[in-house]
C-alpha cells in the first residue's frame, strides 16, 4: 500500500480532520522565514573579478527547509489521526426453513395468468425470496417425478439462479405428482431444527402421478410439524394456450384444479389454501404469507478500528532529525540563521 499515494489518503477517516488544515500553512513556514531574514541588517561581501561561478551544490542550502516542511506535514497527518473502520453486521434470531415446491407440468404454460402459469409464479415467487432475511429456503420442482433442486440454503442468489431456469418439460415424465412432491420436501425439513417449517405448494392441477398419497403425505408433513401452504394456480374451463398454427387465432383447452384436495392438503398441515385466478390474486398470496411467517431476526453491528498514524508519525521524526543533522552541515545557510 502506497502510504503517501491519493487514493490511500481519500480512504482514510480522520479522528480530528480540523487539524489538516495546517498542512496549509507548512509552505509559509519557509517564505516566513525568507522574509524575516530580509529584515536582518546585511552582510556585504566583495567578491574579485568575474563574482562567483554557478555551482548545484549552491541549491543544497534549500534542503534543510524542504525536509523541515515534509517532516511538518507528516506530524500533522500523524496528529490527525488516519483511521479505517471495519463494520461487521451479525443477524442472531429464530429463522424460518421454507421449501418452494414448484409445478412444472405442461399445464403451467396456459396464458389465463400472465404470460404463463409458471412465469407469473416464478416473478412472484422471486418477490418472495427477495423478501426474506435470515431464513433458510429450498427449491422443489416437480411434474410426474419431484426433485430436490436447491437445498436448505441462505444462498439466495443460487436460489434465484435455480428458480429462473425453470420450465415445462424440464422433467421428462409429465403429470402433477403433488404427493411425491410433498415427501420430497417432508424429507428436506424433517431434521430442521427451526422454530417454524414451512412448504409453498403451487399447482394448477389435481393429483395424477406419483405413488404417495398426498393427503397422506400432508398428515405425514403435520407430525413433523411442517405448515403446508397450497396455492391454486388458475381458472377452471376453457383457457387460452398459445395460437393456432393456421388461423393465428388464440387456442383454448379446459382445466380443472381440484381444489378441495388442495384445502383438505393445508388444513391436514396446519396450513392454508390460497387461490389465484389472476396475477393480482397470486401477488396477495404471496403478500399474506409473507406476514404470516415472519422471522424474529435480531440485528447487531460490530464496528472496529484500525489507527494509520504510526508510519506518517515515523517517517515525520525520521526527517525531523535530519533536519537537525542538516543544520550542522554546510548546508545551512548561515548568513540566514
Amino acid at each position: 500500500m502506497n502510504l503517501f499515494s491519493y487514493a490511500t489518503l481519500a480512504s482514510y477517516e480522520w479522528q480530528h480532520p480540523k487539524l489538516l488544515l495546517l498542512l496549509g500553512l507548512v509552505p509559509l513556514l519557509p517564505l516566513l522565514r525568507w522574509l524575516l531574514a530580509r529584515r536582518r541588517r546585511q552582510v556585504v561581501v566583495a567578491f574579485g573579478p568575474g563574482g562567483l561561478r554557478p555551482d548545484w551544490r549552491a541549491g543544497l542550502r534549500f534542503l534543510p527547509d524542504v525536509v523541515l516542511s515534509l517532516a511538518l506535514a507528516l506530524l500533522v497527518l500523524a496528529a490527525a489521526r488516519p483511521q479505517r473502520a471495519s463494520e461487521q453486521l451479525t443477524q442472531t434470531g429464530r429463522g424460518i426453513d421454507i421449501v418452494l415446491a414448484l409445478d412444472l407440468s405442461a399445464s403451467m404454460e396456459l396464458e389465463d395468468l400472465k404470460p404463463t402459469r409458471l412465469e407469473a409464479a416464478k416473478r412472484l415467487a422471486r418477490s418472495f425470496v427477495q423478501q426474506r432475511a435470515g431464513d433458510r429456503l429450498g427449491l422443489v420442482a416437480f411434474a410426474g417425478q419431484a426433485y430436490s433442486l436447491v437445498p436448505l440454503t441462505t444462498d439466495y442468489e443460487l436460489l434465484l439462479s435455480n428458480l429462473s431456469s425453470l420450465k415445462p418439460g424440464l422433467i421428462e415424465e409429465d403429470g402433477t405428482a403433488i404427493g411425491t412432491a410433498l415427501g420430497v420436501v417432508i424429507n428436506r425439513l424433517r431434521e430442521s431444527t427451526a422454530r417454524s417449517k414451512v412448504c409453498l405448494l403451487l399447482s394448477d392441477g389435481e393429483n395424477t402421478a406419483g405413488n404417495l398419497d398426498p393427503l397422506l403425505a400432508a398428515q405425514l408433513a403435520h407430525a413433523y410439524g411442517i405448515r403446508l401452504y397450497t396455492i391454486g394456480l388458475g381458472e377452471d374451463g376453457f383457457v387460452p394456450y398459445g395460437r393456432d398454427s393456421t388461423t393465428g387465432k388464440p387456442r383454448y383447452v379446459q382445466t380443472r384444479l381440484d381444489e378441495t384436495t388442495m384445502r383438505q392438503l393445508a388444513q391436514a398441515a396446519d396450513g392454508r389454501f390460497f387461490r389465484a385466478t389472476d396475477n393480482k390474486a397470486l401477488s396477495q398470496v404471496f403478500g399474506d404469507i409473507n406476514k404470516l411467517e415472519k422471522s424474529d431476526i435480531r440485528t447487531q453491528r460490530f464496528r472496529s478500528v484500525e489507527d494509520f498514524y504510526r508510519p506518517y508519525l515515523g517517517w515525520g521524526l525520521v526527517l525531523w532529525l535530519l533536519w537537525l543533522g542538516l543544520k550542522s552541515t554546510f548546508m545551512a545557510n548561515v548568513l540566514e540563521d
